[in-house]
Formats: structure tokens, C-alpha cells, sequence
């Protein structure tokens, strides 16, 4: 199906389909109004992106977060650890050697 124009969010190359795809990555069931909400919200993000890219940083040095401020640790304490079975006692299912979980990996969505 060809892109419309208003198809696209405001300002923006975003379309449905691409929302739509992001949203079956990420395991997320979009009725139409959602659609449309998310759409202009991620189209926003998109344009204040641009505008950040848009800033000089010529000079200024990269830093790891936005404060200088460092984490106090405190010094490893070595201490007894639970037992496999206190362990796998609060797990919503085990095979009494391994936690069981859903997949969370499918390639069927790219």
C-alpha cells in the first residue's frame, strides 16, 4: 500500500506502517486512536532529535552522564548464597534445575 501524506506524522517521514512495526517488535497491540497518539508522539521525539543534532558541540568533551557526580560502592562482602532450591522457590515455573520462561526472541515480527 502506497504512503499518503496523511499517512505521515507532522514534519516527519514517520508513517503508520513504521509505528506498526515498532510496536510488533516490541510486542505492543495498537488499537487505530493509539496508533495515531503514538505516532505524533514518536514524531515529535524525531523532530526534537533533529533539533539536538542541530547544536555545535565543536569542543566540547563527550561525558559518560550528565553529572559529575560518582557512585559510592561500598567493598564486596563475601556471603553464603541461596541454595538452588531457595532460589527456584519464588519462580513462577522451574523444572527444579533451571527457570522456565517464555521466549522473548522472534524473528517472525522483523
Amino acid at each position: 500500500m502506497p504512503e499518503t501524506q496523511s499517512d505521515k506524522s507532522p514534519g516527519t517521514a514517520l508513517t503508520r506502517e513504521d509505528v506498526l512495526r515498532v510496536a510488533r517488535l516490541a510486542r505492543l497491540t495498537l488499537d487505530d486512536a493509539e496508533i495515531q497518539a503514538v505516532t505524533d508522539q514518536m514524531g515529535q521525539v524525531l523532530q526534537y532529535v533533529e533539533i539536538l543534532q542541530q547544536a555545535d558541540t565543536e569542543g566540547v568533551e563527550p561525558l559518560a552522564g550528565a553529572s559529575a557526580a560518582t557512585n559510592v560502592l561500598r567493598e564486596d562482602q563475601p556471603a553464603e548464597s541461596l541454595t538452588r532450591q531457595q532460589a527456584l522457590s519464588g519462580a513462577p515455573r522451574h523444572d527444579d534445575h533451571f527457570f522456565l520462561v517464555p521466549p522473548v526472541l522472534d524473528t517472525s515480527a522483523e
